[in-house]
């Protein structure tokens, strides 16, 4: 019998719990800052939607701190290290831990497709996963994909760090600038992820996305952008932007057919995520992954996908 689910993948230094469409996290938000307006979204359009587990570090998720911001707590799962994606790590990493998960879910529950919800760099996870799970001949195929700021062609503070981009590209708008100097000062803790949020090791020469030409033939592919911040004057494949990932970046307007082959996109005035939204005095209604208009957007891309 099969089984079609979507499964909602968390960005770059997220922690977040694994839930069921039956069972989430009892004390604080249900399925950690990323994941839980989504998946009440999903759920209430009649969607089994399970939430990928990542800790930003190595090892299987540990819960926050009650008073962290976006705690949760009383997580009625807590799954090993190897299905867990380590969301400071490497891409291709993360993508093994997940497509790992994927089959725990075909073992346990039934699972025979999936649509894809990546946010931020979970959507470069789920690419990965997919990827593995046709190399491994996995009984799990991928039915479509769905990004949200994810950073196809890297991330605006990272690519200044690294050098790519000028710092005076900021445009002395102090909200990227405050970006910027957190990053440099937090990178020490990644585990090489903020290496590949840059154009060089995307799009150069012989870089990731091109290794993955072919892997999205097949799958239709929803890219959607936050434009909240934006300047007169600016690099149009800096700005606008959301905080973290260009408009240019989230809808891969630089990357070919032969690597998405089948999308479709959207562009919305918000921020990358309630912590930035947070971050900048912002309500999390800001937040892309907490917007109603963006919760619609997928709800119905989902169920057109799985034709409902």
């Amino acid at each position: 019998m099969k089984k079609r689910i979507a499964v909602l993948v968390s960005g770059g230094d997220a922690v977040s719990p694994y839930t069921t469409p039956d069972e989430a996290c009892r004390v604080g938000l249900a399925a950690g800052n990323t994941n839980t307006a989504l998946r009440e979204a999903l759920i209430m359009a009649g969607i089994a939607v399970y939430t990928a587990p990542a800790m930003n570090a190595r090892g299987p998720v540990e819960e926050p701190p009650p008073d962290s911001f976006g705690s949760f707590g009383g997580s009625p799962f807590r799954l090993p290290a190897h299905m867990t994606i380590i969301s400071t790590g490497d891409i291709d990493n993360a993508g093994e831990h997940l497509a790992r998960f994927i089959d725990y879910l075909h073992t346990t529950h039934g699972v025979t497709t999936i649509d894809w919800i990546g946010h931020s760099n979970g959507g470069l996870f789920a690419r990965a996963a997919t990827r593995v799970l046709q190399e491994t001949a996995s009984p799990v195929t991928v039915g479509s994909l769905i990004t949200l700021g994810t950073p196809w062609m890297g991330g605006n503070p990272l690519r200044i760090i690294a050098g790519e981009v000028d710092p005076s590209e900021c445009q002395g708008q102090a909200s990227c600038l405050a970006l910027v100097k957190a990053f440099q000062s937090d990178r020490d803790r990644f585990l090489g992820l903020e290496r590949q949020n840059t154009y060089r090791y995307l799009m150069g020469e012989n870089g990731w996305n091109q290794a993955q030409a072919g892997v999205l033939d097949d799958i239709p592919t929803l890219m959607v952008a936050g434009t909240a911040l934006n300047t007169e004057g600016g690099d149009p494949e800096f700005w606008p932007n959301d905080g973290l990932v260009s408009e240019y970046s989230a809808l891969a307007k630089g990357v070919g057919a032969d690597v998405v082959p089948l999308r479709q996109t959207a562009s919305f005035p918000l921020l990358h995520s309630i912590f930035i939204a947070e971050m900048l005095g912002e309500e999390w209604q800001m937040g892309m992954t907490w917007n109603a208009e963006v919760l619609d957007l997928v709800t119905t891309f989902v169920r057109e996908q799985q034709g409902r």
